[in-house]
């Protein structure tokens, strides 16, 4: 999402069906993106082999040219066309869910059950 965009996780969470978001351990970060915490980048889907990983992309997000991100580790950065990011994901196997956050934020609290 864009870096000035704040979300509510808990709410986006149930809008998506998913179940509760948590910040991946360094462990977990490591086995299945092969980075390690502060290095969470899309090009980690790389390293996704097994597909356990679904990008949510915020759309608005796509409308910037360029994109700028970690290449798997917190020291540098590189840039990369928003429709290459698309088309980098999708040959790594992932299909991206493209949202608008800004819609999420507007939408009523699920009710706790």
């Amino acid at each position: 999402m864009l870096e000035e965009r704040r979300i509510d996780l808990k709410k986006l969470a149930s809008l998506l069906g998913a179940p509760r978001f948590s910040f991946g351990g360094a462990a977990d970060l490591y086995e299945v993106l092969g980075v390690r915490p502060g290095s969470v980048t899309p090009f980690a889907l790389v390293n996704d082999v097994e597909h356990l990983v679904t990008p949510v992309l915020d759309g608005a997000m796509l409308d910037h040219d360029p994109l700028n991100y970690h290449p798997l580790a917190n020291d540098r950065t590189t840039a990369i066309a928003s429709a290459d990011l698309v088309r980098f994901i999708a040959a790594c196997g992932h299909v991206p869910r493209i949202i608008d956050l800004a819609d999420f934020e507007r939408a009523p609290a699920a009710a706790a059950g």
